[in-house]
């Protein structure tokens, strides 16, 4: 933009020029306003979920797209039969109370004088539920002491000793202290909440105390914590995400600084491990920390922090095609409804779309097939999709949105491309992104923590909680078998046990006088 008239040239084809020019830039100005104006909208009032409008005929994520849609066609269905829609049985394993229904005892004789004979019965089934209630374990210890040395100095008094607690000097017996973990962690309920509930059924616990309990908790737990990690290191996949947290009276931080929640998952396929930590930066010193000494492949999105990772020794980086696309939403949620067309935008979607299809055909094969269509189907695809982006690369603004998307694909094309070398690869990093939401949801609801302590404690029992997750346990069943046997164990093989991986699925049965809530 030229400020200063006295620097403008004399002649009108130059003043031309100048003008034709800073309209040009002037409109490609507007046109990216406009855009993040339409995106914002659409983020603030639009659909949550990614998929694409812009054609009937484009199929969405994890689904095969052609290129062009095939001709109508008249099909002939026959007539065929299915199953009738129903209620599903209740399940086998719930507690049945049996009420038994009887016609009156004048109504049991026939027109005839006869008396009726019972030929069977029809059974029905209500759902109930008990409503929550509390209870207290008494444990009593029984004192003995011998009659013939009462009085006697050094008279020996012997007392049964109480069982080992997770919370030695708490009220708190296993089954209340899983419940409280689950319902934060698992059901999102704030701790204050949870505290007007056990009102409303005649017990008082504040807050602050089931707070202390949880941290309690959790530092029994880190040796637990540390077991985890090293099942993540064994790899072959680590995937990487990271989200923020808000941390109250963090030292020489300022309350409304952000933190930052990191989840790293991996270990073996079948026995998926899950690590959350607290850090009060997104640096990639974090991810450096914790791969120290890591070989085997990392997955990650294409945030900057991560770019140490390709000088790394012995680590392949991975990117997330999960991201890359995105992008290309962003940009057609971007573009003005009345002029939405199959564009760039699109074809790229279709692109991507192609890459999920096949992933999809290949559900259920094992990693050495998967490997070998990748070669022969996904390898020629992607140099094709390569080639086009770099083409439309050249025509499209740089700075807009479909010009962003398409730098940023071809910047981390080599990330995204290295899931073809290896069938226990994903093409995204949907592993640790999902692994992140518990999280989220969580942080909607209790905001923020209080304490750097909380932090950390919050890490470690959502680390617990999602691993046992994972591995299909159910968390207040695990969490309440962990508090029950932890104090009992004494060696590294006692505390692998306990690991979501590893427990004995048989011992999850909660008892029948447990805490019911």
């Amino acid at each position: 933009m030229i400020a200063e008239t006295e620097t403008l040239p004399e002649d009108v084809v130059s003043l031309k020029e100048i003008i034709v020019t800073q309209r040009r830039e002037y409109e490609s100005y507007v046109h990216i306003l406009e855009e993040q104006v339409r995106l914002l909208k659409a983020k603030l009032f639009g659909r949550k979920s990614e998929k694409s409008e812009a054609s009937e005929e484009q199929l969405q994520l994890f689904d095969e797209i052609e290129a062009t849609p095939p001709e109508a066609k008249e099909v002939n269905v026959p007539a065929h039969s299915r199953k009738r829609g129903g209620r599903r049985p209740l399940p086998e394993d719930l507690p049945r109370i049996e009420e038994i229904h009887d016609i009156k005892e004048e109504e049991k004789i026939c027109v005839c004088g006869s008396h009726l004979s019972r030929i069977g019965e029809e059974v029905s089934e209500k759902l109930d539920i008990v409503p929550a209630m509390m209870q207290v374990i008494r444990h009593i210890r029984y004192k003995y002491a011998c009659k013939s040395c009462d009085g006697v100095e050094g008279a020996v008094v012997k007392t049964a000793e109480l069982p080992p607690q997770i919370i030695p000097q708490g009220i708190a017996t296993p089954g209340l202290l899983a419940q409280i973990l689950t319902s934060k962690f698992v059901d999102a309920l704030p701790l204050y909440r949870q505290e007007k509930i056990y009102h409303r059924i005649g017990v008082e616990l504040s807050r602050a105390t089931m707070s202390n309990w949880a941290i309690q908790a959790a530092q029994k737990c880190m040796i637990l914590i540390e077991l985890l990690i090293g099942e993540i290191r064994s790899g072959p996949v680590i995937n990487i995400d990271e989200t923020t947290v808000q941390v109250m009276k963090e030292e020489g931080r300022s309350d409304k600084t952000k933190s930052y929640m990191w989840i790293f998952r991996g270990g073996e396929p079948e026995k998926p491990a899950l690590i959350y930590q607290y850090h009060r930066t997104r640096a990639g010193d974090v991810a450096r920390s914790f791969l120290s000494g890591y070989e085997g492949y990392v997955q990650t999105d294409g945030y900057a922090g991560y770019d140490f990772l390709e000088s790394i020794e012995g680590i392949v980086h991975v990117g997330c095609w999960a991201h890359a696309r995105r992008k290309f939403v962003e940009a057609i949620e971007a573009q003005p409804k009345n002029k939405r067309r199959r564009g760039s935008g699109e074809v790229a979607m279709e692109y991507i779309g192609q890459l999920y299809g096949i992933e999809k055909k290949a559900l259920g094969l094992s990693d050495d097939e998967l490997y070998r269509i990748r070669q022969n189907e996904v390898k020629p695809l992607l140099e094709e999709f390569r080639l086009w982006l770099i083409e439309r690369e050249k025509a499209i603004p740089p700075k807009g949105l479909l010009g962003t998307a398409i730098r940023y694909t071809l910047n981390q094309w080599a990330k995204l491309e290295r899931y073809i070398k290896d069938g226990r690869l994903r093409p995204d990093n949907n592993l640790a992104e999902n692994a992140i939401r518990p999280f989220v949801l969580g942080r909607k609801n209790w905001l923020f923590s209080g304490h750097p302590r909380g932090a950390e404690a919050s890490a470690a029992l959502y680390s617990l909680i999602e691993t046992a997750k994972a591995n299909k346990l159910e968390p207040y069943k695990y969490l309440r078998h962990v508090f029950e046997r932890l104090p009992y164990a004494k060696n590294e093989d006692d505390y692998k046990s306990l690991l979501p991986q590893y427990v004995d699925r048989n011992v999850l049965a909660v008892k029948s006088d447990g805490v019911v809530i």
